[in-house]
C-alpha cells in the first residue's frame, strides 16, 4: 500500500507550533522602557550632582518627600526593573537550552525583579507616608 498524500497544507500543519505571538509586544515594550529611561536617568544624574551631593540624610529625605520627585523616581524604578527583566528574559530564553533550568531561571528572574522593584517602591512610599 502506498502512503496517501495529506490534503492539509504546510501552513495548516505549522499553525499552533510556532511562537506565542508575543515577540512584537516584548520588542516594543523593551524599546519604550529604554526610551523612558533616557530622560529619567538624566534627571536622576543631574539631581544627584545638584541636589544630593554633600547633603546630609535629612536633606535627602526632605528632597524625596516632595510628591513630584517621588513620582518621577517611582517611574524611574518601574522602567528600570521592567527593562532589566525584559532584557534578561531574552538572554535566558535564547541561551538556556534545558527546559527545566529555563523555567527555574525565568521564575527566579521574575521573583528578583518584581521583589526588588516592590522594595524600592515601598521605600519611596514609606518616605512619603511614613513618619
Amino acid at each position: 500500500m502506498s502512503k496517501q498524500p495529506s490534503i492539509t497544507t504546510p501552513l495548516k500543519r505549522a499553525r499552533g507550533l510556532g511562537s506565542a505571538h508575543d515577540g512584537t509586544h516584548h520588542f516594543w515594550v523593551q524599546r519604550l522602557t529604554a526610551l523612558a529611561l533616557i530622560p529619567l536617568t538624566l534627571w536622576f544624574m543631574v539631581a544627584l550632582v545638584t541636589q544630593l551631593i554633600n547633603h546630609d540624610v535629612t536633606a535627602v529625605q526632605a528632597w524625596l518627600r516632595n510628591p513630584v520627585i517621588a513620582m518621577v523616581l517611582a517611574a524611574l524604578i518601574i522602567s528600570l526593573f521592567w527593562h532589566a527583566k525584559l532584557g534578561i528574559q531574552v538572554i535566558i530564553e535564547d541561551y538556556v537550552h534545558c527546559e527545566g533550568k529555563k523555567i527555574f531561571t525565568l521564575l527566579l528572574l521574575n521573583l528578583l525583579t518584581y521583589g526588588f522593584g516592590a522594595i524600592a517602591l515601598m521605600a519611596i512610599a514609606h518616605l512619603q507616608f511614613g513618619k
